[in-house]
């Protein structure tokens, strides 16, 4: 069977920058998967995604014109069901092998999950790809993460933007079919200005080198990433500059040109007298430019302009561009200089006219309840109460702003401009800003004990709050960020080590809520703890060192990476397995047959030499090792009671627990439930067992 290279291209207006990578990487997915289902595909095909701001393809080498016949065995009737009492075909039987084309002599009888049933066996012939490829490239259009679908023209078509053109190539054939509207043909368009309007495809393995030759167009998406990072790196040297953090744009503006080059801009230095982040957002999301750094991090009044046109003199595409940041920056200035005209306090009773939440009432309510909370907070770290509180009161004010309505993302940041220009405290200023900290993962937490305060007053005010009125996460669906609220408790008091016990703090966050709301405190408790699974997964702890510290429920997490590296330590000695099977037995034990209430251990009723050498050896194990604990040293107080594995073993094997006599059976479960507290002080050592 002839096998060559499949192209397929949608030639389209443009599509939508932020999701093109993800839209042609799917459409590759989706229709290579349906290919080699078909059977297709020969053996070493390989396939490629290309995307530009006009256009999403897919190339696809080694396809076959023709999929292969293919064995079909189809099951039918129970031998049962299929003759009756004579062994003659029933009509069930033989409408089944009307239904295949197939006399009832031909059928056979196979095993199968339900019993010996009949079958019958056939060859199905292999399609042409010519016959189903328009449909296979609808169906894998369909399959695309596309949230909102645009129609056009008179047709009912319908896709994420309109769509002009469609390449099916099959090596230099062109495959026949219709999708959504456009016929098929080898014909696409070059760059809208820089390359050959109409441009033919003269074989599907000629596609990107015809475009970049004759179109001006680059249409591999990451080749074109790597050629704009270039291009900026380059320029940003030459102007003896830096990037800073640039990426995210990087993307956005390599599915914004086809044949990209890059320009330099500069504006008023006046405008640097603005907070850095209002320009620098102002640059990057308003007019997607890339903006320069000295060496020192402060931003300059320079930037770099990406553009989808190659001249030789860019003089007005550099001029035009700066005249358009120009009114930006000077919104960006009016905003700050307005703003900074009124105290962030005076702002504050504002805060009751904007709803925070139908149920949980208005953000002043809110930062009320903050304030409460992150007061409690900071006097259980030993802070500045008082300056906590004073910035959970001012936390939210900025909101209020014209720059922080012009840019939500400015959100704290703005706060503690305007905090410092008002002459608060630096604790206080600081805390407004990272109040918000970490706001997503990898971000720095809050620097010093007041932030962290408000920080987490914050966050659990909001779990609380919702939580205590069913508004919970299900599923993929997570509108208030409630889990990135709770991974931002667990890192500020783990990675801070701040010694917060996580029941006190779920249950102050749920007191400071009045009216009161329901409580919801053991469920938000489990959230947390589900939250701290994926936490300590990510960094590196396999599932049973997870579950032998948190299924203890510790209140002091921040103590948890100390345990788990303790259990991890303990797991890999020698007499690890041996003692965590008999911490599971010894569970079992005491599961079945706990001993009475009132009973008291007493050495008078050992009969057994082993029952009184493990006794002996633990009492001398269990000094050291509560001593060890007692130091917060976690990785000592097990490895001190691995020397009990040959007191325990023996034990074992010639003790029996559960005997007839009440006083002996009850006080060697007694010795048990010693060994288990000494054990599982801080981990369920039970759960390492295999």
């Amino acid at each position: 069977m002839t096998a060559a290279t499949l192209l397929v291209e949608l030639l389209t207006e443009e599509l939508p920058p932020k999701s093109l990578a993800r839209l042609a990487e799917a459409f590759r997915k989706a229709l290579t998967e349906d290919l080699q289902q078909e059977g297709f595909l020969a053996t070493g095909s390989a396939s490629r995604a290309y995307a530009t701001p006009r256009r999403l393809a897919v190339q696809i080498t080694q396809v076959l014109a023709q999929s292969p016949d293919k064995a079909l065995e189809i099951q039918g009737p129970s031998v049962k069901v299929g003759l009756d009492k004579d062994g003659k075909a029933t009509p069930a039987l033989a409408g089944f092998a009307k239904k295949n084309g197939i006399a009832v002599e031909d059928l056979v009888q196979i095993e199968s999950a339900k019993g010996m049933v009949f079958a019958c066996r056939k060859t199905a012939n292999g399609s042409a790809l010519k016959n189903t490829l328009a449909a296979k490239v609808e169906a894998a259009l369909k399959k695309l993460p596309v949230a909102k679908m645009m129609r056009w023209g008179d047709g009912d078509a319908e896709f994420v933007r309109p769509v002009h053109g469609l390449i099916m190539l099959h090596g230099a054939s062109v495959v026949p079919g219709t999708v959504l509207g456009i016929p098929s043909d080898n014909k696409t368009r070059g760059h809208r200005f820089m390359g050959q309007s109409e441009l033919v495809i003269p074989n599907a393995e000629a596609y990107e080198t015809v475009l970049a030759k004759d179109g001006m167009v680059i249409a591999d998406f990451a080749q074109r990433r790597s050629m704009i990072d270039g291009l900026l790196q380059a320029e940003a040297k030459k102007q003896q500059a830096t990037l800073g953090e640039y990426q995210d744009l990087l993307d956005e503006v390599t599915a914004l040109v086809e044949h990209p080059s890059v320009y330099v801009g500069a504006f008023d230095a006046g405008f640097l007298e603005v907070p850095a982040e209002c320009l620098i957002l102002t640059m990057r999301q308003n007019q997607k430019y890339f903006p320069l750094f000295d060496g020192t991090g402060k931003l300059t009044n320079r930037f770099l302009i990406v553009s989808n046109m190659q001249l030789a003199d860019p003089a007005h595409i550099i001029s035009g561009n700066q005249r358009v940041i120009r009114p930006r920056l000077e919104d960006a200035r009016f905003f700050y200089n307005q703003d900074r005209k009124e105290r962030l306090e005076t702002r504050v009773p504002r805060l009751e006219k904007v709803v925070y939440h139908n149920k949980l009432g208005t953000q002043l309510q809110r930062v009320q309840r903050v304030q409460l909370l992150a007061g409690k907070i900071a006097r259980l770290l030993n802070a500045d109460a008082a300056q906590a509180e004073r910035a959970a009161w001012l936390a939210k004010a900025d909101l209020t702003t014209g720059m922080v309505g012009e840019f939500p993302e400015l959100q704290g940041i703005m706060g503690r401009y305007y905090a410092r220009h008002d002459g608060e405290p630096a604790a206080v200023a600081d805390a407004i800003a990272e109040h918000y900290q970490p706001r997503f993962a990898g971000e720095r937490l809050p620097e010093n004990k007041v932030s962290c305060a408000v920080a987490l007053a914050d966050k659990l005010e909001t779990l609380a709050g919702l939580f205590g009125i069913g508004q919970l996460p299900t599923g993929d669906r997570d509108p208030f960020a409630l889990r990135r609220h709770a991974l931002g408790v667990i890192r500020i008091l783990i990675e801070r080590d701040l010694p917060l016990r996580l029941d006190e703090l779920v249950s102050a966050a749920f007191t400071a809520f009045h009216p009161k709301i329901a409580d919801a405190h053991t469920d938000l408790e489990i959230f947390i703890f589900e939250r701290m699974r994926g936490y300590f997964t990510d960094a590196g702890y396999n599932t049973q060192e997870i579950d032998a510290v948190l299924s203890m429920s510790p209140a002091l997490i921040h103590k948890i990476p100390l345990q788990l590296s303790a259990v991890r330590a303990f797991a890999a000695l020698p007499e690890a397995a041996s003692l965590a099977a008999a911490n599971k037995r010894i569970k079992n034990i005491i599961g079945k047959s706990a001993p009475s209430a009132g009973d008291v251990f007493s050495e008078k009723h050992f009969q057994a030499r082993e029952e009184s050498e493990l006794y002996k050896a633990f009492m001398s194990a269990d000094t050291k090792a509560d001593a060890a604990y007692e130091a917060g040293q976690f990785t000592e107080t097990l490895q001190a009671l691995a020397v009990l594995k040959p007191a325990v073993d023996a034990f074992f094997d010639k003790v029996m627990v559960n005997v007839e006599d009440p006083a002996l059976r009850s006080n060697r479960l007694l010795l048990l439930m010693k060994l288990e507290n000494a054990f599982n002080r801080f981990a369920d050592i039970s759960k390492l067992a295999a």
